[in-house]
């Protein structure tokens, strides 16, 4: 764009940039995420990866002309917003497994919510659940404390062990390649209502569980030691007085 100013560029017209400093926190974080995802399948403590996504609520205004010989399928450009809903995504990696939730919104209590489901109706006889998620400020144990009574809510967390991804690191989460997918198979058209969103998420979860589509994790921690190299701390050449 020659000639313009950065005030004059459209959201979507400027780079993107993490610009937070990372240190020893998020170096630990990661590499604890990426260690268990190189765990191999088991069945007793299994892996599960959690992640959620807003997803706006838009109807026609007009009717769709169907798909005619040599025409395809025509849409008005106007459409009504009707609201947004939310989709929780939980995707067990080497399983093959994934479960979509279409909620109205995402709360403490919602994501209460999903815990125990994950233990309680999709996990009942493991030994422990090991969920990988973000830092979002609901995503925490005191959650369920807010949702259920202290009994209830002690017996849900102990069947969990959270893993947290770094903080501006979220991509580091499968999950999000599963809503990735989502969204490029399900939710690139218009959706009027959550119940439409409900049956159609259903749809995709119910095929791709049946298809046992696996997410085959390649990146490890050594390819982090090498590529992100930058980001691990330099160690001081001292430790209480002597050389090491």
């Amino acid at each position: 764009m020659a000639g313009a100013k950065k005030g004059d560029l459209k959201p979507w017209q400027r780079k993107q940039w993490c610009l937070a400093t990372v240190g020893a926190e998020f170096v630990c974080a990661m590499e604890d995420v990426l260690d268990l995802l190189a765990e191999p399948y088991d069945p007793e403590r299994p892996v599960a990866c959690f992640d959620e996504k807003p997803v706006q609520m838009l109807a026609d205004t007009r009717e769709t002309l169907p798909v005619r010989p040599g025409q395809p399928e025509r849409q008005d450009h106007e459409y009504e917003r009707q609201g947004t809903a939310n989709i929780f995504m939980t995707v067990e990696p080497l399983a093959g497994w994934r479960h979509v939730e279409v909620t109205e919104q995402r709360t403490k209590l919602d994501f209460a919510a999903q815990m125990k489901q994950l233990v309680d109706v999709h996990y009942p006889e493991a030994e422990c659940v090991r969920v990988v998620l973000d830092n979002l400020n609901t995503h925490k144990p005191a959650s369920l404390y807010e949702a259920y009574p202290p009994d209830e809510a002690l017996r849900i967390i102990k069947r969990l062990e959270f893993h947290y991804t770094p903080k501006h690191a979220s991509w580091l989460n499968p999950a999000e390649l599963e809503l990735s997918a989502l969204t490029g198979q399900c939710l690139d058209r218009r959706t009027p209502d959550r119940e439409t969103l409900r049956q159609e998420t259903a749809a995709w979860e119910d095929r791709r569980n049946k298809e046992r589509v696996q997410i085959q994790w390649r990146f490890g921690i050594q390819d982090a030691r090498t590529k992100l190299h930058r980001l691990y701390p330099k160690l001081s050449t001292t430790i209480n007085g002597t050389a090491h």
